[in-house]
């Protein structure tokens, strides 16, 4: 939502209230500009809108009820951030449906979910540039992973553990305190990622991350498990991409040992982030489908 409400449109934020998931509004822990404007779930049928945009099954419940006979004629897209959880049930909640476009943004995700009939389309990830902040002072690697314990086996946990006997791995993520994490908010946790010498992305299913593309706009070495889409997009140059342990492993050891090599490799790895994920190809990608759909 922060690198997709850059675009230059106005933004409608249901508020509900200051706890409710139904309606946070504006974001607080995030910049966000003007023009995304907080409304209550009362004003809504009677707003100028072109598109709506969904991201939770609980959403189309609550536009249905919040827009009223409005809903049925305005065009819809949701969002898919997720592959499917079970590949033995892959078919989509939204699938054969007419009246609703699934946008992901992964291939990987479009391709391994079941959408019948449904429009599909992809948008890959943008994010908001942090600065080349790379400065590695620490001989150490950085992992982000919310939740670690309680997705051990699908983000990886247990590889970090292993990448731990070698080199300092330090742990970032909502819940990661219990495994000698940080859990910081988005800002702070730039800054941290910085001070170390290599990114390692070890989730074995999941989109894109975030905290990798960020990892490489910040100027770091990726070492990346070869799963999911990271196996197609990310180049060599800008890390390593292996499901070989041993030269996950060699990899991390030998950029956190060279600072400098670190940082010429962090350097290709932030110039391809920038292009392929940058904010200007991410809203330009978003406008071309949203006036194909508003038409």
């Amino acid at each position: 939502m922060t690198a997709f409400v850059q675009g230059a449109h106005t933004y409608f934020t249901p508020k509900v209230g200051d706890d409710s998931r139904d309606g946070l509004g504006r974001a607080q822990s995030w910049v966000w500009p003007e023009s995304v404007v907080n409304v209550s779930p009362s004003e809504i049928r009677e707003l100028p809108l072109d598109v709506v945009i969904l991201q939770r099954p609980r959403d189309i419940e609550l536009a249905q009820s919040w827009l009223g006979d409005r809903y049925a004629t305005l065009p819809k897209i949701y969002v898919e951030h997720d592959p499917p959880v079970d590949l033995r049930d892959p078919r989509h909640p939204l699938a054969d449906r007419d009246d609703v476009t699934i946008a992901h943004v992964t291939y990987f995700n479009q391709l391994m979910w079941e959408s019948g009939s449904t429009r599909t389309a992809v948008i890959e990830h943008g994010v908001v540039d942090p600065g080349h902040l790379f400065n590695g002072r620490h001989q150490s690697a950085a992992a982000v992973i919310n939740e670690p314990v309680r997705r051990r086996w699908i983000a990886g946990t247990d590889l970090v553990e292993t990448m731990r006997q070698s080199v300092d791995v330090e742990l970032f993520g909502m819940g990661s305190e219990s495994l000698s994490g940080r859990d910081l908010n988005q800002h702070q946790m730039h800054e941290a990622i910085a001070e170390c010498r290599a990114y390692f992305h070890p989730f074995r299913w999941t989109s894109l991350g975030l905290s990798l593309i960020e990892a490489m706009h910040i100027g770091l070495p990726v070492i990346v498990l070869a799963a999911t889409e990271a196996a197609q997009v990310i180049p060599s140059d800008v890390g390593i991409v292996s499901n070989r342990l041993d030269e996950l492993v060699s990899a991390a050891v030998t950029f956190t040992g060279d600072r400098e090599l670190a940082a010429d490799v962090g350097l290709q790895g932030r110039k391809f982030a920038l292009e392929r994920y940058g904010l200007g190809r991410f809203l330009a990608d978003w406008d071309v489908l949203l006036e194909d759909i508003a038409r």
